[in-house]
């Protein structure tokens, strides 16, 4: 086992290959503050002796390589130490781990590898063959091409294995939303392992396919049956992404009517021909239209007088300005309450593009920029400020820890979008829409005026789920957030009856709140120190006691409301 402090090793095809699990690879944090910065040289002493002395803690073999790829530091100076693993230079799927330490001694670490790895690197399968069999099994719609294969060592399961990872591109169920979906072939057997999609939605595909057919909105979409070596090759550098935000120019003070939010104050960009919707107060941040086409370029928006949308959905701007008011939310958001600079916490802005194909009910992140449908009847754009929050917070996940989207992590990644997009909508507080604990509310994605989740009570929506279970892994992740949106309605509001909705508990227990912002306090700490990509919901639960214990004391109220609160989904 040896320790690599200095960087990733992967290069550009391991940060696509940490996609199988999350989307992008992890970003370190922001540098410690100087009262906790000689205890966690300390500390980073203490963790790289634990690493070279106890390798059976981390499940580590004699092949094994560690790249330290962040650091953060907790309200108490713990040090948190995030490690991406390679075994003979391959990428290890499932492998990260964070290892904890204070005053110089290490305290505890985080991490979902079961066995130590211990196989030949050398595949039976060919990668030619097994990229066949991974467009074969991967249930993508239309497939418009795939990369080569890569080796990997699948370490999520119960034992080891060397798998070839191919990542296969086309469109979901619904026709129109895009899929990346990762896929895992047994590099011995030629067996598909599993797949996992890389492009998060709003909503499960399944969901958007029936809001659109209630309109008579239809896009064709099949299997692939074509050759699968006729199937294009795309690089691996075209399934990820970062935002790279843009050039700081003049700040222009803006107005902007809004489809959802009524009139809001924007900043934008004044060049010598007008205004450009390009945020320099928040890393560039931009909006632009993609006329609803599915591909090709998006055109920034642009105007002359700084005064933007008619409030009404004729004025393409219109949905525009609520994107970016919601994208520029979201970055304040979690500045004030974290101190964290945009998605990546490097200070560069994303895209938000709006008017996406035609009678798309749905809206994702993809590694580098948002994506809104002008939803059914292309009437009704998803352009709510829960919604702007729900997928930019996909984006802060995928940098915190590289959150997967399959199993218990899967209903995590969606949950923390739910949650985080809440806290937008409650940081904007806007009299026109109303902060609640309701997710898409003012969409109408049922068509009848109801939302498409809740918060205090999941199932309500007919699908989501309000108590784990150990079938809950099985389920999309849209349905399994229902326990973590359960979880953090109760862990803010209690039980029972409150002003934002009647929840119950799974264990007729009694549960007594500690406030939002609390509760969005320790989840976001939990996630940024304790979080890894194959994280289940008793991780969440253990990582979420001990923020608790670090921000308000160990054995605190808050701390043993964490505790309530998961107990009460039937998380222990």
């Amino acid at each position: 086992m040896r320790v690599n402090k200095t960087a990733m090793l992967f290069g550009i095809a391991a940060v696509s290959t940490s996609c199988v699990i999350g989307g992008t690879a992890a970003h370190a944090a922001s540098a410690p503050s100087a009262t906790h910065r000689a205890a966690g040289v300390s500390n980073h002493h203490a963790v790289d002796s634990f690493l070279s002395s106890n390798p059976q803690s981390i499940a580590s073999s004699s092949g094994d390589d560690y790249q330290l790829v962040g650091t953060t530091t907790s309200a108490d100076g713990t040090s948190h130490f995030r490690y991406q693993r390679t075994y003979k230079s391959l990428p290890v799927v499932g492998g990260d781990f964070v290892v904890h330490a204070k005053s110089g001694k290490v305290v505890g670490h985080s991490g979902d590898q079961r066995a130590a790895i211990s196989l030949s690197t050398t595949p039976t399968v060919a990668a030619t063959a097994s990229r066949s069999n991974a467009i074969a099994g991967a249930k993508v719609y239309n497939v418009a091409g795939a990369t080569t294969s890569k080796l990997v060592v699948d370490a999520t399961g119960a034992k080891p294995v060397l798998a070839w990872m191919t990542v296969v591109k086309g469109v979901q169920a619904d026709g129109i939303t895009p899929s990346h979906k990762a896929v895992l072939v047994n590099a011995q057997t030629g067996k598909t392992i599993r797949s996992s999609e890389m492009i998060k939605s709003l909503m499960s595909a399944s969901t958007s396919k029936q809001a659109m057919a209630r309109r008579g909105v239809h896009h064709d979409a099949t299997l692939t049956t074509r050759t699968p070596a006729k199937v294009p090759t795309i690089s691996w550098a075209s399934v990820g992404g970062h935002g790279k935000g843009h050039n700081k120019g003049v700040a222009a003070d803006g107005t902007g009517k809004s489809l959802t939010l009524g009139d809001v104050n924007i900043t934008t960009t004044q060049g010598s021909s007008g205004y450009e919707m390009t945020d320099p107060n928040h890393g560039g941040n931009s909006a632009c239209d993609m006329n609803n086409s599915e591909a090709g370029n998006c055109a920034l928006f642009t105007d002359d007088d700084n005064a933007w949308g008619d409030g009404q959905n004729d004025d393409r701007a219109t949905a525009a300005v609520d994107v970016y008011y919601g994208a520029a939310m979201t970055w304040d958001y979690y500045n004030k309450a974290f101190g964290r600079n945009g998605i990546f916490d490097d200070g560069k802005g994303v895209p938000s593009r709006v008017h996406y194909g035609s009678g798309y009910v749905n809206a994702f992140w993809d590694g580098s920029q948002m994506t809104y449908g002008d939803g059914q009847g292309d009437n009704a754009p998803l352009v709510a400020i829960d919604v702007a929050g729900h997928e930019m917070s996909h984006g802060v996940s995928e940098a915190l820890a590289n959150l997967g989207y399959s199993g218990d992590v899967g209903g995590i990644n969606e949950a923390n979008s739910d949650v985080f997009g809440t806290m937008v909508e409650f940081e904007a507080n806007s009299s026109v829409d109303t902060p609640d604990f309701l997710i898409g509310e003012t969409i109408d994605i049922n068509g009848d005026g109801t939302p498409l989740r809740y918060m205090d009570k999941p199932s309500k929506d007919g699908a989501s789920l309000d108590c784990w279970s150990s079938a809950t892994q099985n389920e999309d992740p849209h349905y399994t957030s229902g326990v973590g949106n359960h979880a953090f309605f109760l862990l803010a509001n209690g039980s029972g009856q409150s002003d934002w909705g009647d929840s119950p508990t799974c264990d007729s227990s009694t549960v007594t709140g500690i406030g939002k912002d609390k509760a969005a306090n320790i989840w976001y700490n939990a996630i940024k120190d304790y979080g890894t990509s194959d994280m289940s919901y008793a991780d969440l639960r253990a990582g979420m006691i001990k923020s608790a214990d670090s921000l308000y004391g160990a054995d605190s109220t808050e701390s043993q409301a964490v505790a309530a609160a998961w107990s009460a989904v039937s998380v222990s």
